[in-house]
């Protein structure tokens, strides 16, 4: 190929290692979480959620770095299960409150295992690697 198209190359990409590791890391929390009828992006909201207890859709969207479009849904779904409720703000209706429910604190429970289910079964990073992984990832996610 002529020089002049090598940032056309895959090997030459970082999106696509980024693409790659992304998939692989969903594909191996997909067996612990889909016999709960959790999907990853689901599991993700129930982290926040645990830790927070009620949080408005548009922080929850900041902190997950997730539109209005893929959490509304979501969000809806979460709450026809009774994991979530969902209420307009009283001081700003604009605004969605979701907080967790009984129900979404029980899983909690279930979900305890799974970080250390993941870790044990092949991350290829030592502490410190996985350490800088993130640093790295969070300074990309944070640049504007």
């Amino acid at each position: 190929m002529a020089q002049e198209y090598e940032q056309l190359l895959l090997k030459n990409q970082v999106c696509f290692p980024l693409y790659a590791c992304s998939r692989k890391v969903v594909n191996a929390y997909t067996p612990y979480l889909k016999p709960l009828g959790l999907t990853y992006t689901q599991y993700v909201v129930f982290m926040v959620l645990w830790e927070l207890e009620k949080v408005n859709v548009g922080q929850l969207g900041s902190i997950l770095h997730l539109d209005a479009g893929t959490l509304t849904p979501l969000l809806k779904h979460l709450e026809k299960e009774g994991y979530i409720t969902r209420e307009r703000s009283k001081e700003d209706e604009r605004v969605t409150i979701v907080s967790i429910t009984g129900k979404g604190n029980d899983l909690k429970e279930k979900c305890r295992d799974i970080p250390l289910k993941i870790s044990e079964n092949g991350s290829p990073l030592t502490r410190e690697e996985a350490g800088e992984l993130y640093r790295l990832l969070y300074k990309f996610l944070d640049t504007p």
